[in-house]
């Protein structure tokens, strides 16, 4: 029975070859550029129960053929399926519960698949459709930021191929509910590769069966995979695995797949994982796919959160913090972006602020406080202010990541990180983690099997903050997310007496707390109202915020950027 996926493809893999396309090519429409968005009635009306996907991989000719098998359930009546899909894999075949669906019923122009039904879907009834397609596949032109497919080469000349899909979406490879809330709710996949190659995907290993020919199909099942992360890994892998022993009881399987020739430097990145593992369940709670594995694949592109096969290609580099920040990254957001992913692309902040602070987080938990303090200078001097890190409206990935599109762009990362640094001083150790736990299980009490990959908000966000503090801090997430510039804090002296204020944009009361210095002794001000006062002496030393608790604008900061993006000077 594993075998049918593959063996229907093969008759699909006779094809003429074809000459490499260049990077970004073939061109993908504005609609297949588009991940997010508003969701039109008819797919907001699917509940996706079940993909089936077959894929085979074909070198020789650039080319990628699919058999997708759909299963949705109609949360309300349904005359038609709107299903996302790149027309460059354009589909040959469909059929809705095992009926075959004329040509003239189904259409694909700019990469949105619309099929008529052939009969009304009432609600509660479910629909299944099985779509054939292929052809060549969209070619990243700098992934992972431009998304698409990696055609490239190992050292001794053999296949590497990769997938990357979170900008632009996954309909750049297989049909699907292109938005964030079209995760569907199991994942079966069957990749066929050439001989001698190997298919690290998603989820368990369910088995590979060798085909008369030499090639392979390697057999995966994954729950509840976030839609972009879903991803094919293509290459002549070594691997190396082994068993974590969890805290709360379980055993989770480690695998890494790397390129032959590199065993040292592989085996120095896998003795990485079971600590980081460790920090992870210790810090925020149990790992969310330990019934699956935590695997990581080597990939002719930098890195991406890819779920339980995170991509890494960040060529084994070394830091001065003892620890591979992309592998860090990456992992990261098996906790923020799969098992808690953000319904909106406009809470984008909520994988990569937290996916970002986790970097200083962990340095802080191998090496204290000046580990901490320093890496989160360096994300500090990255913060550009240009805009809002949300909307409070419903926006596609690119809105939210680009800047010429009107988006935060990499503040979602390094202001995101501060402004989860800031709250943690504000609230608490106890709290914050209170908060961040209920954000990314939905419970203070996560143990294996009791929770489930789920999405969550800003809003949602902030309720956990009201929930765990009873206290409204309101005026702390209109400020930092919600506004492009950054408190300023007003210093003025009055005799004997430091007079502080903060000035939020726009002027609203901004009531955060300040640790104020004076002559080493550190002491707290309310900050009622946005206002304190502090005695100090004519000859005292003082410094604010000592600790850098706080995420406030700095007018050094600014000037050195200034200075930076000056113009080179002329030589004589």
């Amino acid at each position: 029975m594993l075998l049918k996926p593959a063996l229907a493809l093969a008759a699909l893999s006779l094809t003429t070859a074809a000459a490499p396309p260049k990077k970004g090519e073939p061109p993908i429409t504005e609609q297949t550029q588009r991940s997010g968005g508003p969701i039109e009635p008819d797919r907001a009306s699917l509940r996706f129960d079940h993909a089936d996907l077959a894929f085979e991989v074909l070198p020789e000719t650039h080319e990628l053929r699919g058999l997708a098998t759909l299963t949705f359930t109609a949360k309300a009546p349904l005359t038609r399926l709107l299903i996302d899909l790149d027309r460059n894999l354009a589909p040959s075949a469909i059929s809705i519960d095992g009926k075959p669906v004329p040509k003239g019923d189904f259409s694909d122009p700019d990469g949105r698949l619309t099929i008529k039904l052939p009969r009304t879907v009432a609600a509660g009834e479910s629909v299944t459709a099985a779509i054939t397609y292929g052809g060549t596949p969209h070619v990243a032109a700098n992934a992972p930021w431009d998304d698409g497919v990696v055609w490239a080469k190992t050292p001794d000349g053999q296949t590497w191929f990769a997938t990357t899909a979170e900008g632009y979406g996954c309909d750049l490879f297989w049909p699907c509910l292109d938005f964030p809330t079209g995760e569907p709710e199991r994942v079966t996949l069957h990749i066929t590769v050439p001989k001698g190659l190997k298919a690290p995907s998603n989820g368990k290993l369910i088995g590979v069966d060798t085909l008369p020919d030499g090639r392979t199909t390697w057999h995966w099942s994954a729950r509840q995979p976030n839609t972009y992360g879903i991803a094919l890994n293509v290459g002549p892998y070594e691997e190396i695995s082994g068993t974590y022993k969890s805290r709360f009881g379980n055993e989770i399987p480690m695998f890494y797949w790397y390129l032959p020739g590199e065993e040292a430097k592989a085996e120095a990145l896998f003795a990485e994982f079971a600590p980081t593992l460790d920090f992870f369940e210790r810090e925020i709670g149990p790992y969310p796919f330990g019934d699956e594995k935590l695997g990581v694949v080597e990939t002719p592109h930098k890195g991406m959160e890819h779920q339980t096969i995170n991509a890494y290609g960040n060529e084994y580099a070394k830091a001065p913090e003892g620890f591979d920040w992309l592998f860090q990254h990456e992992f990261a957001h098996e906790y923020f972006g799969n098992q808690l992913t953000a319904a909106n692309w406009d809470d984008y902040w909520l994988h990569e602020g937290y996916g970002t602070y986790m970097q200083p987080w962990y340095g802080l938990w191998r090496e204290g406080t000046a580990r901490y303090a320093t890496m989160l200078d360096d994300e500090r001097n990255k913060i550009a202010n240009l805009q809002p890190l949300i909307s409070g409206r419903i926006r596609t990935e690119e809105e939210v990541y680009e800047i010429s599109k009107g988006g935060p762009g990499q503040d979602i990362y390094y202001k995101g990180s501060w402004m989860l640094h800031t709250l943690r001083n504000l609230i608490g150790e106890a709290a914050f983690r209170d908060v961040t736990r209920l954000a990314v299980y939905g419970r203070l009490d996560p143990k294996p099997g009791n929770f489930s990959p789920r999405f969550g908000s800003t809003m949602e966000y902030e309720g956990f903050v009201k929930q765990v503090t009873g206290k409204d801090y309101g005026w702390f997430f209109d400020v930092y997310l919600r506004k492009a510039a950054l408190p300023e804090l007003v210093e003025t002296r009055d005799g004997n007496s430091l007079n502080l204020s903060w000035k939020a944009p726009d002027g609203p009361p901004f009531p955060m707390p300040v640790e104020v210095q004076v002559d080493g002794k550190v002491e707290r001000i309310a900050m009622t109202g946005g206002r304190g006062t502090i005695a100090v002496g004519p000859d005292a030393h003082v410094v604010i915020d000592p600790a850098s608790r706080i995420l406030k604008r700095s007018k050094a900061l600014e000037e050195y950027k200034a200075w930076k993006a000056r113009p080179p000077r002329s030589k004589y």
